[in-house]
């Protein structure tokens, strides 16, 4: 199947490398020329706008956009819809709000167009271990793409598989999900990160009372000196705690047990905001997520050793880089 991929940063151009490892083809897009070269010789087909990506796909077409949320993504499809014609489908794979979704699925539904919301997660790391897919769109749609997500999902892998899912829609276990109609990808992958704001807040503050319990803050005959690096390469193994968030940290520690090398300033990318508003809209109690969001903004005026956890975490899985101090004299 050939797809056409618009955006090749972190994850765009991995999305298509994999792709075509599993024997599809890609035409595709970067107003920067040069990860579409990289790809260009890799065996991807690389064009200068969007006109020509459009161009060089056979009906029925699919262009799946890979950018940031916001105003990047909405000017792609804006854009693509005038292309596109009827029966042709736009993917948007990044975190775009999910009422955003509706609303643009509305108004291409009227010129014939489908549309897909796709929560991907995997970070820098899917290209090897996969892409966890959360799908939102009509049914006819997803099973004709079906090949796709397949091949960029993780499929089974060494998970062990979950008793009584014998009758039950095989997909989950692959890795990927057609969550429910279009928003549907976009508010579970919203929900994702909105856990995951969580568990890094409790691996970051659980790591830095394990280093203040040997601080003046305690009595000196209750002061421990704990090795916190080789506390969480421990948890790995056998603890209820094992994830790859605490793989990660394990990393970060060993390399650097104090974590010297971030400031612990932790940004938010939107989808914690918004998890926050869905349980204010539903009145759905979410203590820990809310606390969790707070605390990344409390992070740019002071700054912890769980902070520094968390960008240490932040950096391994998504390869995201700690903003810069901002200037104290202003």
């Amino acid at each position: 199947m050939m797809i056409g991929m618009v955006g090749l940063g972190r994850m765009g151009a991995n999305l298509v490398r994999r792709l075509m490892r599993e024997g599809h083809g890609a035409v595709v897009f970067d107003r920067d020329p040069k990860p579409g070269a990289a790809l260009a010789a890799e065996g991807a087909a690389a064009v200068e706008s969007l006109a020509a990506l459009v161009a060089a796909l056979a009906a029925p077409r699919t262009v799946w956009v890979m950018l940031p949320a916001g105003a990047a993504t909405e000017a792609a499809i804006d854009e693509l819809s005038g292309l596109l014609g009827s029966g042709d489908t736009i993917i948007d794979g990044g975190n775009t709000f999910w009422k955003d979704d509706i609303r643009r699925a509305a108004t291409l539904r009227e010129r014939g167009i489908a549309y897909l919301d796709i929560g991907t997660s995997g970070g820098v790391h899917g290209l090897e271990r996969g892409y966890c897919l959360m799908i939102g769109g009509d049914k006819a749609t997803v099973d004709r793409l079906d090949p796709v997500f397949k091949a960029l999902a993780p499929g089974l892998g060494e998970i062990e598989r979950t008793p009584g899912r014998e009758m039950r829609d095989p997909r989950p276990e692959l890795g990927y999900i057609h969550a429910g109609p279009v928003g549907a990808g976009h508010f579970v992958k919203m929900i994702h990160n909105g856990i995951e704001y969580g568990m890094m807040q409790a691996f970051g503050e659980g790591f830095d009372i394990m280093r203040n319990v040997g601080s003046a803050a305690m009595p000196e005959e209750y002061r421990l000196k704990l090795n916190v690096a080789d506390i969480a390469e421990t948890w790995r193994r056998g603890s209820v705690v094992t994830s790859w968030l605490l793989d990660l940290t394990a990393q970060a520690m060993a390399e650097d047990e104090n974590l010297d090398a971030y400031s612990g300033h932790v940004e938010d990318s939107g989808e914690g905001r918004w998890t926050v508003q869905a349980a204010v809209e539903t009145a759905t109690p979410a203590e820990v997520l809310t606390s969790a969001l707070y605390a990344r903004f409390r992070s740019r005026k002071s700054h912890t050793f769980a902070e520094k956890v968390l960008s240490a975490m932040r950096k391994g899985f998504g390869g995201h880089v700690e903003a810069k101090k901002p200037d104290a004299a202003k």
